[in-house]
């Protein structure tokens, strides 16, 4: 399929920013957009990269009513001489769409996919950001927007990525952070959707985040929901404990996010040659290890943030310090190693980093 580009008139187009320490995250979009339209016995069609605008829906749209609703994130990333990369963009696109598989929304084709996500990125390239830690964020999303009542699969989506450029995640940016130990609500059941990127996990999420701002933590950490016992993941990130000699995650059961930074994590330490295990981890046992000082650091790992040192845990009304509030030499090392790979600035032994354009022809 042919990705048609119309382009937005310079008299339109707006003022880019020049303060890179003032980006923050998620609050600035660029230009242009990439739509696609699906409709049943028609396939997926008129592919446009386009100026930037709102949606227009029907008051019945199934997304408004049913939930289905799905997206990604990624980021893209300016080297030192002007290179465009992309890190590990097929696994994001494989996994939105393990993320339409459970929803019964239509799958995306892997290539359009791609193919319209390096032109839209291209397209944008003078607002990606130059500096160490800053990128130009993607977020490919997919709703359904048949007008229709009445609780079935819709047949009809659109599929769409915005860009926008951005700075650190949290305010703060690499500082340890205060988590939160849910005991009242979870996040997601065995059977669920709690393995997949759907808006619903979010929305859900939301009650028990505002509890724990409230208290001043920074995120929540989310326990199992059939005993409420095991360490899960945090609300916008896996989570990982350095007990002895070891680094430890929870296994993916269908209950966690396969993240990609997560994964990453996982070979590089093991490249580096830590010991790690995905193995159950009960808060009883991670209490204990702060308790007895085997538990030497902790951190969550996510596309926003890459590395979150976590320096305090909120848990059966008590507050643990980790690491004493301080961040690990671990987890300061795999944020380090993963940026070098992203920016182009170190060798990259596992294939992660996608060049999109070469910084002398750009």
């Amino acid at each position: 399929m042919e990705i048609k580009i119309k382009k937005a008139p310079l008299k339109n187009r707006k003022t880019k920013p020049v303060d890179e320490s003032k980006l923050g995250f998620g609050k600035i979009f660029t230009d242009h957009m990439f739509t696609m339209k699906y409709k049943e016995g028609k396939g997926w069609h008129d592919a446009v990269i386009e100026p930037y605008h709102l949606l227009k829906l029907d008051p019945t749209a199934m997304c408004l009513h049913y939930g289905q609703e799905i997206f990604e994130g990624l980021k893209a990333y300016r080297s030192q001489d002007g290179s465009i990369y992309l890190f590990r963009p097929t696994e994001n696109i494989k996994r939105m769409n393990v993320s339409a598989e459970r929803l019964c929304m239509a799958r995306i084709d892997e290539d359009l996919f791609m193919e319209g996500m390096k032109k839209l990125v291209l397209l944008e390239k003078d607002w990606i950001p130059k500096g160490v830690g800053t990128s130009l964020y993607i977020r490919p999303t997919l709703i359904a927007t048949e007008a229709a009542l009445g609780v079935h699969p819709a047949n009809e989506y659109l599929f769409f990525i915005v860009v926008g450029p951005v700075g650190a995640y949290y305010a703060s940016g690499f500082a340890p952070t205060k988590i939160y130990v849910s005991e009242e609500y979870v996040r997601a059941a065995p059977g669920g959707t709690g393995y997949i990127k759907s808006a619903g996990n979010y929305a859900m999420s939301l009650y028990a985040s505002r509890i724990a701002s409230n208290m001043g933590y920074t995120q929540v950490l989310w326990l199992d929901a059939r005993e409420n016992k095991y360490v899960e993941e945090v609300g916008t990130s896996n989570i990982f404990f350095v007990i002895g000699d070891e680094l430890i995650t929870p296994p993916l059961h269908g209950t966690i996010l396969p993240g990609v930074t997560r994964n990453s994590v996982i070979q590089l330490a093991t490249h580096l040659g830590v010991k790690v295990k995905e193995r159950p981890l009960a808060m009883d046992e991670v209490v204990e290890a702060i308790e007895k000082g085997t538990l030497k650091e902790s951190f969550a790992s996510g596309t926003a943030a890459v590395i979150s040192p976590v320096g305090q845990i909120y848990f059966h009304n008590k507050e643990y310090l980790i690491n004493g509030g301080k961040t690990g030499a671990l987890a300061e090392k795999l944020f380090n190693e993963i940026l070098k790979i992203q920016y182009g600035l170190a060798e990259d032994p596992f294939g992660w980093r996608v060049k999109i354009s070469d910084g002398k022809k750009s």
